[in-house]
C-alpha cells in the first residue's frame, strides 16, 4: 500500500499522454486472434492491458481448458468471456479487488441460451464451456458497453450469421464505435442495422500494423490541471477520434478553460471558471476528474446519468463526494450523480483513495489547488491504468510524493 502527499503546486509544459487503454485492450484481443505479432513489446504496460495480454496468450495457447487471471480488469474479463465461449473453451475466471462482485449478469442470461454452460455463485469464478452458437441476441443498450463490445468481438468466430439487437437506446455509444472501427482495421466487419448490428460469421481475424492511439480519458486529468491554473499542452492526441472522451475537450471549454488546438498540440489555460450540466450517460469515466474541477469552479455543477459508477473499481460517486468533502469542498450525492458548489480553494487534508486510480488521479488534481498540503490513500492503484501518473505530473512542476506503507 501507498499513499501520496500532494502540496499545492502549477502544472505547466508538455505532456504526451499514455495510449488508450480502451483502444489497447480491443487491438490486443483482435492482434492475438489474428495470430499477429505482440502490440506492446518493450512498453511499460498498466496492470489492465497486462491482464488482457496474459489472458489472450493463455486463449491461443492451444489448450482446450484454461484459467483466465482478469486481475481488476473488468474490460478484460467482460470482452473475452464470449471470446472463449466462441472457441468453445472450458474457461475458468478469476480475479481481485472488486472484480469478482461487479455484474456479469447479462452473459449468465444470454449465452446459456445459445448453447454455453456458465457455473458461477453469481460472480467470480465463473466457469464457461461448449461451443457458443450464432443467432439473435438481444440486451438493453444502457448496460455497460463492454458486454456489447464482447459480442462483437466474438460473433464474427462463430460458423453462422447473427444478430446483436438493442432493446433500449445505447449508452457509452463512443466505446462500441472504437470497437467496430478496430475490428475493421483486423479484417472483421459488422452491419449496422436499426436497432444493433447483422454480424456475418466465419470470419477471421488478420494480421496488421496498428497503432493504438493517445488516451482522451487520461488526458482528461492534465486537461483538468490546465484548467485549474498554468499552461498544459497536450501531443498526440486525435482530433477525430472516437473515444468517447474526447468529449472532456469540450466540457473543459464549457468550464470556462481556453482549450485550443494549436497544429497537433491541444492547450489548455485558465480563465474564469463556472459550473455547468454534465450528462455522464456517455463518459462515465470522465466523472471522477469532472467533479474535481467543478469542486473549484464558481456556482454549481450538476453530474447526472451516472448511477452505473457505483459498480466501478469503487463507488466513484460516493468516494469523490466523501474525498472533496474532506477537503473543504461542497458536494451533495444524488442517487446518479453529484451536486457540486464550488469553493475558490480546497483545504489541506486526507482524502481516501478507494484502491481506485480514477479517484486518486482525480483528487490529486484537485490538490493542486489546496491551502496546505493532501495526503490522498491507496496511491498503488494507479498501477492499474497510468503507472506514470506522478512521474509526469512531478516532470510538470507538481509535488506528490508517494510514501509506501509498512
Amino acid at each position: 500500500m501507498a499513499n501520496v502527499l500532494i502540496t499545492p503546486s502549477v502544472l505547466s509544459g508538455n505532456i504526451l499522454v499514455p495510449p488508450s487503454k480502451s483502444a489497447a485492450h480491443r487491438a490486443a484481443i483482435c492482434s492475438a486472434l489474428a495470430g499477429g505479432k505482440p502490440l506492446f513489446d518493450g512498453e511499460a504496460l498498466s496492470n489492465d492491458i497486462t491482464a488482457t495480454c496474459r489472458a489472450m496468450r493463455a486463449i491461443c495457447g492451444g489448450g482446450k481448458a484454461v484459467q483466465i487471471d482478469c486481475g481488476e480488469s473488468g474490460s478484460t474479463l467482460r470482452f473475452l468471456i464470449p471470446v472463449a465461449a466462441a472457441l468453445g473453451l472450458n474457461a475458468e475466471f478469476i480475479g481481485s479487488g472488486r472484480l469478482p462482485e461487479r455484474p456479469i449478469g447479462v452473459y449468465l442470461d444470454c449465452l446459456p441460451r445459445h448453447g454455453v454452460l456458465c457455473n458461477t455463485q453469481g460472480g467470480l469464478p465463473l466457469t464457461v464451456s461448449g461451443q457458443m452458437t450464432p443467432g439473435r441476441f438481444e440486451l438493453p443498450g444502457n448496460i455497460s458497453s463492454q458486454f456489447i463490445t464482447g459480442l462483437l468481438l466474438a460473433l464474427p468466430l462463430l460458423n453462422g450469421d447473427s444478430e446483436l439487437v438493442l432493446s433500449s437506446p445505447l449508452e457509452s455509444a463512443g466505446y462500441v464505435d472504437m470497437t467496430i472501427e478496430i475490428m475493421r482495421e483486423f479484417g472483421v466487419t459488422v452491419q449496422r442495422a436499426e436497432n444493433g448490428w447483422n454480424i456475418p460469421g466465419r470470419q477471421k481475424y488478420r494480421p496488421c500494423e496498428y497503432r493504438v492511439e493517445r488516451d482522451w480519458s487520461q488526458a482528461a486529468f492534465f486537461l483538468a490541471a490546465g484548467t485549474l491554473g498554468g499552461t498544459l499542452r497536450l501531443e498526440g492526441l486525435n482530433p477525430d477520434s472516437c473515444q468517447g472522451d474526447r468529449a472532456a475537450e469540450q466540457l473543459f471549454r464549457e468550464f470556462g478553460a481556453r482549450v485550443e488546438w494549436e497544429g497537433s498540440v491541444l492547450s489548455v489555460s485558465p480563465k474564469e471558471l463556472t459550473g455547468i450540466e454534465i450528462d455522464a450517460s456517455q463518459i462515465p469515466d470522465l466523472v471522477p476528474v469532472l467533479a474535481a474541477t467543478a469542486a473549484l469552479c464558481r456556482g454549481c455543477t450538476r453530474i447526472y446519468n451516472a448511477q452505473r459508477l457505483r459498480i466501478k473499481e469503487s463507488d466513484r460517486l460516493f468516494a469523490m463526494a466523501d474525498g472533496l468533502t474532506k477537503l473543504g469542498g461542497k458536494v451533495v450525492e444524488t442517487p446518479d450523480g453529484l451536486i457540486i458548489d464550488g469553493v475558490p480553494l480546497l483545504h489541506g487534508g486526507k482524502a481516501e483513495g478507494f484502491n481506485d486510480h480514477r479517484i486518486v488521479m482525480a483528487l490529486s488534481i484537485a490538490a493542486l489547488k489546496a491551502d496546505g498540503g493532501v495526503t490522498v490513500s491507496d496511491a498503488q492503484s494507479i498501477e492499474k491504468s497510468y503507472p506514470a501518473f506522478f512521474e509526469d505530473y512531478n516532470r510538470l512542476g507538481g509535488k506528490a510524493n508517494v510514501f509506501h506503507m509498512g
